[in-house]
């Protein structure tokens, strides 16, 4: 009994050490190499992706005042597209790979719930593979610059994303991982 009770304290430690540590946004993000066209591998989703059974795509396009135009697109189970516009912004300027993003019609813009937060967590030097979450750990998406994703790669994210603290047990493949 004395074991199944330093068993059960050993592990409760360690499950607050993993649910204290910190999501941390990458260094630095180049706005303009970011731009393009990403795929989604994966997904802790929002609220809003509960339709999307099929491909999802995310465009970036930085526009003239610091902002970044965002169309995400997915296919759903019927076989439509469904696709939603909205807007990212730093929150500090030197936030580098933290980003807000919004959704909402410009004219709510000035609420601050509007906003959520999207944090580049893990960047490819090359700007192919990219981990996006927010430090609440109850979203996460894995980007590739391809429609699919080596399984080396994906294995190595995922295990960064365990390491921030990331409960991966409902994570969505939605892309091919060879």
């Amino acid at each position: 009994m004395r074991s199944v009770f330093i068993a059960l304290i050993g592990s409760m430690a360690t499950a607050t050490v993993v649910a204290t540590t910190p999501v941390t946004a990458v260094p630095h993000l180049d706005l303009a190499r970011y731009a393009g066209t990403w795929h989604e591998i994966a997904r802790l989703p929002m609220y809003f992706q509960r339709k999307c059974t099929g491909p999802v795509t995310a465009r970036y396009a930085p526009q003239a005042d610091g902002t970044v135009a965002v169309h995400n697109e997915c296919v759903t189970a019927e076989g439509t597209t469904i696709a939603s516009d909205g807007v990212a912004r730093r929150p500090e300027p030197f936030a580098q790979g933290k980003l807000e993003v919004r959704f909402a019609p410009k004219w709510l813009s000035w609420l601050p719930l509007v906003w959520a937060d999207y944090w580049v967590v893990a960047l490819d030097d090359d700007y192919q593979w990219a981990m996006v979450g927010q430090p609440g750990r109850k979203y996460l998406w894995i980007l590739s610059r391809q429609p699919s994703l080596d399984r080396k790669t994906f294995e190595m994210l995922k295990a960064r994303a365990v390491a921030m603290g990331y409960d991966l047990s409902g994570l969505i493949v939605s892309r091919e991982v060879i």
